[in-house]
């Protein structure tokens, strides 16, 4: 066969409707990873072949050598790096958006895709309760969510500094301060030194092992930083779910005139809940914000969202003109405000899901996440081998297997580490490990809509059960 053929494309959509009805109907009980993934994913290591199978063929092997390597990361069961299912809505939108490949970046390439990229932000500003004067863009996920907030606030200092960064560079300039709290997400991190800010010159203000941040510190290095500053506040942090104190910081940052950046890549979904917005309190003082949406929003990676105070801000950082690239009057082009010129039509799904649940919908999802959360720290409190390790503010339960009589704390580090590696091959649960306060615990994070309470009581179960049998003595 030379190429493509239009006659394929019914007989492959058939095939993938099958197949997909197939796995969406099993999801919720299917093991998390075949016992045989990492062989059938070095099964998929062939050369490039000098003739192809055709579309239907190469589906096939794609189907019955390719699932099984997948992890079954959109089901209920799944509670590692905080990643959220696809509602049906969004599913929909999504095949649609690879059925009729719009690039939304540019008015005139697709209508529908501005418009429904424009309004999903505007939406979602009134979910979280940012003012709606605030510019938006839709990115792939958090580490572009921040990377467009910092790109901004980094103009921002430029030009507190005479100098338009974006058109004439930083040589010249002294380092840009950059402080946050020992909560800060390696993300931020990374695009620290994507920027030309280096991951290493973020100042950490924490006041203990698990990072609260030191705000007399923080008070202290602002009022030292000699110029304008960047501070990164955090919403949500990875290990047990737990926030700076954002309307603090904001204050601190309001004093000094710093800029503040609020990563709230999950925990930001704090806002849609009465039970929970106090968490997020000041979060409109900020001057960027960063949320991802393959998380709690619940639609299909890759999604994320950058909200920024100032619109010229983003848009000086991004904007790019070429001959070829027009305007139509009184149309705005997405790919002013991002970093990416060529995008996928991500709004159509964040869209199709807000338009589908509405604000309701997703506070019911929240406020459902946050019962099961709170019932798998009761789980682990009442569990004579669990400890609990922090509060529960949010979706997260940070834990570890504690057996009774059992207090080296090395011995309980290997132990847990040891059941860390078992419990992902496992299948019933997926859950990570991490380190808290120097102890190795587990993370599970509830952002799944098609989550049950069976499923949760699971982690339980699942820890127990390898904890026991990995014990050392058993």
């Amino acid at each position: 066969m030379a190429g493509p053929a239009r006659e394929e494309i019914e007989a492959v959509l058939d095939l993938i409707v099958r197949e997909a009805r197939g796995y969406l109907t099993s999801v919720d009980d299917r093991p998390l990873r075949d016992p045989k993934a990492d062989a059938f994913a070095d099964g998929l290591s062939a050369r490039f072949p000098e003739q192809g199978v055709g579309a239907l063929d190469a589906m096939r092997e794609l189907l019955e050598g390719g699932l099984p390597a997948s992890v079954a990361s959109s089901g209920p069961r799944f509670f590692h790096y905080v990643i959220g299912g696809v509602t049906p809505a969004a599913l929909g939108a999504a095949w649609l958006t690879d059925a009729i490949d719009q690039n939304p970046g540019l008015w005139d390439a697709s209508p529908m895709g501005s418009v429904l990229g424009r309004v999903s932000l505007e939406w979602l500003l009134d979910l979280f309760g940012l003012p709606p004067a605030w510019a938006g863009t839709i990115v792939t996920g958090g580490t572009m969510a921040n990377y467009a907030a910092l790109a901004s606030a980094r103009r921002w200092w430029g030009l507190e500094h005479g100098r338009d960064i974006d058109e004439q560079g930083m040589d010249g300039l002294p380092p840009v301060p950059v402080l946050s709290s020992g909560y800060v997400h390696a993300s931020a991190k990374k695009v620290s030194g994507m920027l030309g800010m280096g991951r290493e010159r973020i100042r950490i203000l924490a006041r203990d092992g698990v990072g609260r941040v030191d705000l007399d510190g923080l008070r202290e290095a602002l009022a030292g930083a000699g110029g304008p500053a960047i501070v990164i506040a955090n919403a949500g942090e990875v290990n047990a779910g737990d926030f700076d104190p954002i309307a603090d910081m904001a204050s601190l940052a309001e004093e000094h005139g710093a800029w503040l950046h609020v990563d709230g890549a999950f925990g930001l979904f704090a806002a849609v809940s009465p039970r929970t917005r106090h968490l997020v309190e000041g979060v409109e003082r900020a001057h960027s914000v960063s949320v991802d949406g393959h998380k709690w929003l619940n639609v299909p990676y890759d999604t994320g969202f950058t909200f920024v105070r100032d619109a010229s801000l983003l848009d000086g950082a991004f904007t790019q003109q070429a001959a070829y690239l027009t305007t139509e009057a009184g149309r705005s082009n997405l790919m002013w405000r991002t970093p990416e010129s060529s995008q996928r039509a991500r709004g159509l799904a964040v869209w199709a899901s807000l338009r589908a649940y509405g604000r309701e919908g997703y506070r019911e999802m929240v406020e459902g996440h946050l019962d099961l959360a709170q019932r798998l720290a009761a789980g682990v409190d009442a569990a004579p081998d669990l400890e609990r390790l922090a509060e529960v503010p949010l979706n997260i339960v940070c834990f570890r297997y504690h057996p009774p009589g059992m207090d080296d704390e090395e011995g309980l580090n290997d132990l847990n580490r040891r059941i860390g590696e078992e419990i992902l091959p496992d299948g019933r649960v997926y859950v990570g490990t991490t380190r808290y306060d120097g102890k190795v615990a587990f993370r599970p994070a509830i952002v799944n809509w098609r989550t049950r309470p069976e499923d949760v009581d699971l982690v339980l179960e699942t820890v127990s059960d390898l904890g026991a049998r990995l014990r050392p003595g058993r």
